[in-house]
């Protein structure tokens, strides 16, 4: 038995991270510089091109507290 820390045993679910910065994605094509916006549990890897057919990219964007100062 651990002692001294409290119940839970420290053992958070991080949702106190996730709010200080939030990921948001699209999808871009390596041939054609399409971007799509990401769609929730499908990877942009087996996403086709709306244009050229060709697989997608996860293009990443990450905004913090700080970029709104």
């Amino acid at each position: 038995m651990r002692f001294g820390l409290g119940r839970g045993g420290g053992k958070g679910n991080g949702a106190s991270r996730r709010q200080s910065t939030q990921v948001c994605g699209n999808c871009i094509c390596p041939n054609c510089n399409t971007v799509i916006p990401h769609k929730r549990g499908v990877p942009c890897f087996q996403t086709a091109c709306p244009n050229c057919g060709a697989f997608m990219a996860r293009k990443f964007e990450i905004s913090t507290n700080e970029d709104l100062s």
